[in-house]
């Protein structure tokens, strides 16, 4: 006990992480708890996803209609990255910052729950079937795929899918940290990473059209809390 209120403790101290009279109970999670896994139904034992190519009972290859995607548009690095006041963090090939979804299901069978116009604000860590990221820092035994709506394969990390942020700018923030309550940055273990825990705040809005959106956010820092006032809190 006189652990665990050292750590919350300590998360306090980080500036700009937790709101005044923040509350642990507030997010059904304690804010230094980074090996623990907060949301229900999750599995506390290392377990990979889908495979690329891996095969339902009928034997049939579940994705065998996945959609060829270009060079630009998968991701191929899944490395274990510190970030200043957040800590452990998985990055893509870029640099830019992993996240989960608490309304993704990873019982009994995986799902991704985020498309349409919330996978335009998180765009999911997509693969080419057959193919694997390079990994660094990250376990290859709780890295897997997931196979999405439009037929692409998601990475997913202890079968958690993953994605990035449209209002993440430059690499290594985290600004999605914490959105709508439901977006978190990911561990290399696949947990949520709760070591500074911004109060919820509302997703960036989609892009529209060819235009980009959102580089008013751009201020500059490395936390999640910034808010542009819209209403797209997936």
């Amino acid at each position: 006990m006189i652990v665990v209120s050292a750590a919350i403790a300590a998360a306090f101290a980080l500036p700009g992480c937790a709101p005044a009279g923040y509350s642990g109970s507030d997010y059904g999670a304690q804010p230094a708890a980074n090996a623990v896994d907060a949301t229900p139904g999750a599995t506390a034992e290392p377990t990979a996803g889908a495979t690329p190519g891996a095969e339902t009972e009928d034997g049939a290859d579940e994705a065998s209609d996945a959609p060829e995607l270009s060079e630009d548009e998968v991701t191929t690095e899944l490395k274990a990255a510190k970030v200043k006041r957040m800590g452990e963090t998985v990055q893509n090939e870029d640099g830019f910052v992993l996240y989960r979804f608490d309304k993704d299901k990873v019982k009994p069978e995986v799902v991704s729950n985020c498309n349409d116009e919330c996978e335009k604000v998180w765009p999911p860590a997509v693969i080419n079937k057959g193919e694997e990221p390079k990994l660094e820092g990250v376990d290859s035994d709780l890295v897997g795929t997931v196979e999405r709506k439009d037929g692409t394969l998601q990475l997913t990390l202890d079968k958690w899918p993953l994605y990035t942020y449209i209002g993440d700018k430059k690499p290594g923030q985290w600004k999605g940290q914490n959105v709508a309550g439901s977006w978190f940055v990911v561990t290399p273990e696949g947990k949520k990473n709760l070591t500074c825990l911004p109060p919820p705040s509302k997703a960036v809005a989609p892009p529209a059209g060819d235009e980009e959106n959102g580089d008013s956010q751009d201020s500059g820092g490395d936390a999640g809390s910034d808010s542009s006032g819209s209403d797209y809190s997936y």
